[in-house]
C-alpha cells in the first residue's frame, strides 16, 4: 500500500494530554455520591480539566458517576465541549439538585447559554453524551420564576446526544437545550417539569428546544421519549428570533406525551414531522401549531401522521396562526373533550388565511364537539378520505344539583340523584359558586375532573367545595358535526369522506355544517357518504358559493 493510501485508511490521534484521562471514575476526582457532600465543586473542576483536555488534543473525555445520589447544591455546572456524562442508569445514578444555600440560583445539572456564557455558533458545545441517569429537581425553590431552573440547559450544541435520562420535577423545563445541530434525544422521561411555571410563563416543559440558531436547517431527531405532567408541553419547539428563518431538520418519533398543558408544540418550525406518537390527556390540546412561542411565529410546512391523539381535555389537534402549508395523516384523533380538529385564530402571529392544509386519511370519533371544525379563514384545504363519526359527545342537557345526594372529591363528584347521558358532559365547566373544574368524562352519577394544572393534587381552582354545595353544567352546544365551516372556505375539496354516527342514541348532528358565519367559495365536496347522521347529512345555513357538488351520499338505502 502506498504512503497516500496508508495515510487515508489510518487516522492519526494525538496522545491526550497529561492530566486529562479519555475515561475517569468520578469516584477518583473528588465527587462523594454519598446523598450528603456538594459533589457540584468537584464536578465543576472535573469538567474543566477534561474540557481543557479535548481544547488542547481534539479528543472527547468521559465522565463516568457509578451508583449512588451525587448532591448538586447552589450552583450550575458550566459545561465544555467533548466532556460527556455517564451513569449507571436511572434509579442507580441519581443527581439531586437543590439551592437551600442559595435561592436566586436557578442550579441547572449543567448548562451553557448565550446570556451567561456568551455560546453561539462559534462558541459551541460539541460532541457532548448524557446518558444513563436521572436528574431530581425537587429541591430547587426560587424567590421568583427563573426559566435557568431546568435540569440540563445547553445552547449551540453540536453532536450533542441525550440518551435513557429520567428527568423529574425541576423549577423550569426539564431538558431544555436550544438550537441543536446533528443531535440525538431519545429514550428521555421527563416528568413534573415546570412545577415553579404558572402556565403562562417562558419554558415550564419536559423537553424544550429554541431552534433558529444555526439558520434555515437543524438537524436533530427526538425519539422514544416519555413527558409526563409537565407544566407547560411535553415537547416543544419554539422558534426564538421572529426574524430568524424557521428552520427544519426537527423529527418527533415515536413518543408518549401525557397529562401536561399542550402534549407536543409546533411553534415555529418548517416541516416539522411528527409520527408514531401518542399523545393522550393533556389539558388544552394534544398537538398544537401556533404562534404561543417566544417569536410569535406559528408552525409550517409539517407533518403530523400515525399518531393516536386522544382524550384530551381540550382539542385533539389545535391550529392556530399558521399560515400553511401542512399534512395531518392517518391519525386517530378520538374520544377529545372539544374538537377533534380545530383551525382557530389567537388573535397573534399571522393574521391570513391558512395555505394548503391536508386532512388525509384520519379517524375521528368520539370527540365531545365536532369532528373538524374550521374557525379561521382556508384555502385550497384537502380533506379527504377521513372517517368521521360518532362525535358531538357534550350532548347532555344543562344539570343543577344540591343537598345530600352531592359529594365532592378532589378530582371527582357524584350525585347519586343524577341520570346523565354516559361522558355527555365531556368538555363542560362545572361551577359550585366561585369555584371550578373541567368535566373529562362521566358516568349517570359520576364526574371525572381534570387536574387545574398539570401534575397538580386537585382539579378545583379552590379548595374542595363541601358536601352538598350546589353546582352547576351548563347547556350543550346545539349543533355538533362532523365538518363545520365558521369561517370562509375557499377553492377547496373535501371528497371521499365516510361522515356518520352509528350509536343507539346518535350525538352528531349533521355531517357537514355552513353555520351563518361560514363561506363555503368555489370548493368541491365530491364523492362522500354523509348519511346516517342524528339530525340530517347537511345544515347549510349560507349556501355555498360556486365549486361544485356532486355525488354525496345522503340517505341510507
Amino acid at each position: 500500500m502506498g504512503q497516500q493510501g496508508r495515510s487515508v485508511a489510518v487516522r492519526q490521534h494525538p496522545a491526550p494530554v497529561a492530566g486529562a484521562p479519555l475515561w475517569c471514575d468520578a469516584r477518583d476526582y473528588g465527587l462523594q455520591g454519598d446523598g450528603t457532600t456538594n459533589d457540584q465543586p468537584a464536578l465543576a473542576a472535573l469538567v474543566d480539566r477534561l474540557g481543557e483536555g479535548y481544547a488542547a488534543d481534539g479528543r472527547a473525555r468521559v465522565i463516568y458517576c457509578p451508583p449512588g445520589i451525587y448532591s448538586i447544591r447552589d450552583a450550575g455546572t458550566v459545561w465544555r465541549s467533548g466532556v460527556s456524562l455517564i451513569g449507571a442508569g436511572s434509579g442507580a445514578t441519581r443527581f439531586l439538585l437543590s439551592n437551600e444555600g442559595n435561592r436566586a440560583e436557578p442550579t441547572p445539572l449543567a448548562y451553557w447559554t448565550t446570556l451567561q456564557h456568551g455560546a453561539d455558533r462559534d462558541r459551541h458545545i460539541a460532541d457532548c453524551t448524557f446518558a444513563d441517569f436521572e436528574i431530581d429537581g425537587s429541591g430547587v425553590a426560587m424567590t421568583q420564576y427563573n426559566y435557568l431552573a431546568k435540569g440540563l440547559g445547553l445552547q449551540y450544541v453540536v453532536r450533542g446526544v441525550f440518551r435513557n435520562l429520567y428527568i423529574h420535577h425541576t423549577g423550569a423545563t426539564g431538558l431544555g437545550c436550544d438550537f441543536l445541530q446533528d443531535c440525538l434525544i431519545d429514550g428521555v422521561v421527563v416528568v413534573g417539569c415546570g412545577r415553579l411555571d404558572n402556565g403562562e410563563q417562558m419554558g415550564g416543559a419536559g423537553i424544550g428546544v429554541g431552534i433558529g440558531g444555526w439558520g434555515d436547517v437543524e438537524r436533530c431527531t427526538i425519539s422514544n421519549c416519555t413527558t409526563l405532567g409537565n407544566g407547560t408541553n411535553g415537547i416543544f419547539l419554539e422558534l426564538q428570533k421572529p426574524y430568524w428563518t424557521p428552520p427544519r431538520g426537527y423529527r418527533i418519533i415515536a413518543c408518549h406525551s401525557q397529562a401536561n398543558r399542550f402534549g407536543i408544540s409546533d411553534w415555529g418550525a418548517d416541516g416539522l414531522i411528527v409520527t408514531a406518537c401518542t399523545i393522550t390527556g393533556n389539558l388544552e390540546a394534544g398537538f398544537d401549531v401556533s404562534a404561543n412561542g417566544t417569536a410569535g411565529i406559528a408552525g409550517r410546512g409539517g407533518i403530523l401522521a400515525n399518531c393516536v391523539i386522544d382524550r384530551n381535555v381540550g382539542d385533539g389537534i389545535s391550529m392556530g396562526n399558521t399560515p400553511g402549508p401542512y399534512t395531518i395523516d392517518g391519525n386517530r384523533i378520538s374520544g377529545n373533550g372539544r374538537h377533534g380538529y380545530h383551525q382557530h385564530d389567537l388573535g397573534t402571529g399571522y393574521e391570513g388565511p391558512a395555505l394548503d392544509v391536508v386532512i388525509d386519511g384520519n379517524q375521528f370519533w368520539d370527540n365531545g364537539l365536532d369532528g373538524i371544525r374550521i374557525d379561521r379563514p382556508m384555502v385550497d384545504t384537502v380533506v379527504v378520505n377521513n372517517r368521521i363519526r360518532n362525535n358531538g359527545r357534550q350532548c347532555a342537557p344543562a344539570a343543577a344539583g344540591s343537598g345530600e345526594s352531592v359529594h365532592y372529591a378532589r378530582r371527582a363528584v357524584t350525585d347519586r340523584s343524577a341520570h346523565w347521558p354516559i361522558d355527555g358532559h365531556r368538555g363542560k365547566v362545572l361551577r359550585v359558586g366561585t369555584r371550578y373544574a373541567v368535566v373529562v368524562a362521566n358516568t349517570d352519577t359520576d364526574l371525572a375532573l381534570a387536574d387545574l394544572r398539570p401534575d397538580a393534587e386537585n382539579a378545583w381552582n379552590e379548595d374542595v367545595p363541601p358536601p352538598g354545595a350546589a353546582y352547576e353544567l351548563p347547556s350543550p352546544a346545539p349543533v355538533r358535526a362532523g365538518i363545520t365551516v365558521n369561517s370562509e372556505l375557499r377553492s377547496s375539496s373535501v371528497r371521499g369522506n365516510r361522515i356518520w354516527d352509528n350509536r343507539e342514541d346518535p350525538t352528531q348532528s349533521y355531517a357537514m355544517w355552513i353555520t351563518p358565519r361560514g363561506r363555503c367559495v368555489s370548493c368541491r365536496v365530491e364523492d362522500n357518504d354523509l348519511a346516517g347522521n342524528a339530525e340530517g347529512p347537511l345544515r347549510l345555513d349560507n349556501a355555498p358559493e360556486g365549486g361544485r357538488w356532486d355525488r354525496n351520499h345522503v340517505e341510507v338505502d
